[in-house]
């Protein structure tokens, strides 16, 4: 097993591993004799079954000794070797070829540095995760937008739960490593003790959210859409079942672009719905997003509530209104007509007001129902004659 270790996912890296791992790659002791205890341990390999026992024994006295604790690895039962350097691909190779001559399971411990080789991804490693365009030369990331345009639905969570929290005492946000993904990093700058980045660690950060449930507080669980997956037990045990007041804010819905088909959203509406006790939403622009997420946190709300958006833009610049509640399960006519009737859900709904508008222009019209809360029973909540 290779461990790859940069010290950073999205935003750098939290946790008990990570300090674990840092008291390793620090330990000046443990990395002075290292060198000496490869060299050791290589010529003792080649010396038959007996004398790799006796390197084997001396190797890990020595790393008790020198790191003051039991190493995590060997503890399951994997020989640990490092820290060395990644990126010297001549070293690694060595390192490699005589691993295979130790038996049993090993672990490599490799230090590299994320974005090694371009000296801005270095330097400015969170922003050059998912760069988009950038100049090769200078590093400068091209931003397409303009001042003026509408904001990123990250943003209006960003800008709004910080809102919410300053009005709300309750309100807590958890994520798991992606604080300036989602942008509760906002939220995080003010409030860094009503904020939570858990790592790479989804099934936790349900979990812990349904705990800080328990204790009467509101936490928004921002995590996104495609990621979610790995916390289905977690929603339905630990929240749902229990009817605890967490609000789900399921980022990167739907088609993502460039972040790949790993990320893309496609499930998030199809298993919340089958979920107990679970309110299902989706706004269709920036001021739907701030109403939701000030109806998910009243108290009238107390169950799992889940809001899922896309990635980019809200679509509404002028989006900072006074906040609305928006009634459960009921729909909202955009337009009325006798030829064609379509129900929507969020954002694609923007798509189906525009070919509407085209349409009655050619003089077909069409009823257009948006939903923003739905419930995950069918449910009668307008009626079409």
């Amino acid at each position: 097993m290779i461990l790859n270790d940069n010290k950073i996912a999205i935003d750098p890296n939290v946790g008990a591993l990570k300090e674990y791992l840092l008291d390793i790659t620090t330990s000046r002791t443990y990395n002075r004799f290292k060198d000496k205890l490869w060299n050791l341990l290589g010529k003792f390999g080649k010396l038959g079954p007996d004398a790799r026992t006796l390197a084997a024994q001396l190797e890990a006295g020595f790393k008790s000794t020198i790191l003051d604790r039991s190493n995590l690895f060997e503890g399951m039962n994997f020989r640990y070797f490092g820290p060395i350097d990644g990126h010297d691909v001549m070293h690694l190779t060595e390192v490699l070829r005589d691993l295979k001559r130790i038996p049993g399971p090993k672990l490599l411990h490799c230090l590299t540095v994320k974005g090694k080789g371009f000296r801005q991804a270095e330097e400015h490693q969170t922003e050059f995760h998912a760069p988009g365009r950038f100049d090769k030369d200078t590093g400068e990331i091209i931003i397409s937008a303009k001042e003026g345009t509408p904001p990123s639905y990250q943003e209006v969570f960003g800008q709004t739960i910080l809102e919410l929290a300053r009005m709300n005492e309750k309100i807590v946000g958890i994520t798991p490593a992606m604080p300036t993904g989602c942008s509760l990093c906002i939220m995080m700058k003010e409030m860094p003790e009503r904020t939570f980045d858990v790592g790479i660690a989804e099934q936790h950060a349900v979990t812990f959210s349904a705990g800080l449930a328990t204790q009467g507080l509101i936490p928004f669980c921002n995590i996104y859409s495609s990621f979610i997956q790995r916390a289905y037990d977690q929603v339905i045990h630990d929240v749902a079942l229990q009817k605890l007041h967490v609000v789900f804010c399921l980022d990167r819905s739907g088609l993502v672009g460039a972040d790949g088909a790993t990320h893309h959203g496609f499930f998030d509406i199809a298993f919340m719905r089958t979920i107990p006790n679970m309110i299902v939403s989706a706004p269709m622009d920036a001021i739907e997003m701030r109403n939701i997420m000030y109806t998910a946190q009243l108290e009238k709300n107390n169950r799992p509530f889940s809001i899922r958006y896309p990635k980019g833009s809200s679509l509404i610049t002028d989006w900072h209104k006074p906040f609305s509640e928006i009634e459960v399960g009921k729909a909202r006519l955009l337009s009325e007509g006798n030829d064609i009737a379509v129900l929507s859900i969020g954002h694609p709904g923007n798509t189906v007001a525009a070919v509407a508008a085209k349409l009655a222009a050619e003089s077909v019209f069409v009823t257009h129902w948006t939903c923003a809360l739905q419930l995950p029973l069918i449910r009668r909540c307008f009626t079409l004659s």
